[in-house]
């Protein structure tokens, strides 16, 4: 049974060696990275339950980086042969059931996998009124997988995958890897980059529940540290630099993203000068952020609500701002002047 509360409470369950087998070998990144899971997570609700099942003799590292995120480890004893795949799948299975009848006040239920096996699982949880999300790498999961779920998200495609792949690790103490929003993060690229994936799940977004969700993200924010009394004066700032767009009651306004003008069209004119200044041959688009960067150092998709560079070219090629399209030699896509 829901509980009447607004706020979604979330219990996330991780198959784990699906999803680091899965981006190693469909993404190329030495670990799995828990970060943009918890991000995504935090923009929807509460996460009240974390865990994460899987053999750990074998990711040392990875055990560290998911304590850091206070994930609870749950051993699958080494055994031959699909009998250890089969150990874990059960007890996740059982531990999502049991946490499904006896924690009335979780709302939401999170399989992290792409394993097609917990499909019945996923149906049996609805069954039971709870809203299961599905999150699995792209290549390695089932198509039977995502339509059984009430929202499916792949995790090539959240906030942050990106930069974890091309980033190298950072080397430091135990606080170095954490998911929020980290020091290099502007309060633009902050506020704009939970806006826009809190509107992927919400149709209205208030400040307070804004608030909430950065909070979430990086425990540590407040307004004050950045010379604001309020976050709705925050935000008030903001709508006068056209970064988002208020409306309603003072309080608490509506915020939405800004269609317009502001730094998302001076982010789009940048964009176009640059493909209009490759000319007919066009601008490949492995290279071209960082031409981007070397005339706009501040130049951030982020920072204007799109969750990577990719996202932010297509979003272009829609306006019809430039011409977008694959190109097999070059192994890339091709961005050229609009007609």
């Amino acid at each position: 049974m829901r509980t009447d509360s607004a706020e979604e409470r979330i219990g996330v369950f991780l198959d784990y060696e699906n999803l680091a087998i899965g981006a190693r070998e469909s993404l190329g990144l030495k670990r799995f990275d828990f970060g943009p899971i918890a991000r995504a997570m935090a923009e929807r609700g509460r996460v009240v339950y974390r865990r994460a099942y899987a053999d750990w003799s074998g990711f040392d590292e990875d055990r560290r980086h998911l304590a850091r995120h206070q994930v609870e480890l749950i051993e699958i004893p080494q055994r031959m042969g699909t009998s250890r795949k089969n150990a874990a799948d059960i007890k996740m299975v059982v531990d999502a059931l049991e946490l499904a009848f006896e924690r009335a006040f979780v709302t939401t239920i999170v399989i992290c996998t792409g394993d097609s096996d917990f499909t019945p699982l996923v149906q049996k949880l609805r069954e039971l009124d709870r809203r299961v999300i599905g999150i699995g790498v792209r290549d390695s999961t089932s198509k039977l997988l995502p339509p059984a779920c009430d929202e499916f998200l792949f995790y090539d495609s959240l906030e942050g995958v990106d930069a974890v792949r091309e980033a190298p690790e950072r080397k430091g103490d135990d606080g170095g890897d954490y998911a929020g929003a980290g020091p290099a993060a502007s309060l633009d690229e902050l506020v704009i980059s939970t806006l826009a994936g809190m509107q992927g799940s919400a149709v209205d977004v208030r400040a307070s529940t804004l608030k909430r969700a950065i909070q979430r993200i990086d425990p540590t924010f407040s307004e004050a540290d950045h010379g604001f009394r309020g976050f709705t004066e925050l935000l008030r700032h903001l709508a006068e630099r056209q970064v988002v767009e208020l409306s309603g009651t003072k309080r608490d306004p509506d915020v939405d993203l800004v269609t317009g003008g502001g730094p998302s069209k001076a982010a789009f004119d940048l964009l176009v000068a640059v493909v209009g200044d490759a000319g007919k041959k066009g601008a490949a688009m492995s290279g071209l952020k960082t031409e981007l960067r070397r005339r706009n150092p501040d130049f951030s998709e982020r920072a204007i609500g799109y969750g990577g560079f990719l996202q932010f070219c297509k979003a272009a090629a829609t306006k019809d701002l430039v011409t977008m399209a694959w190109d097999d030699k070059r192994g890339d896509y091709l961005l050229t002047p609009a007609d």
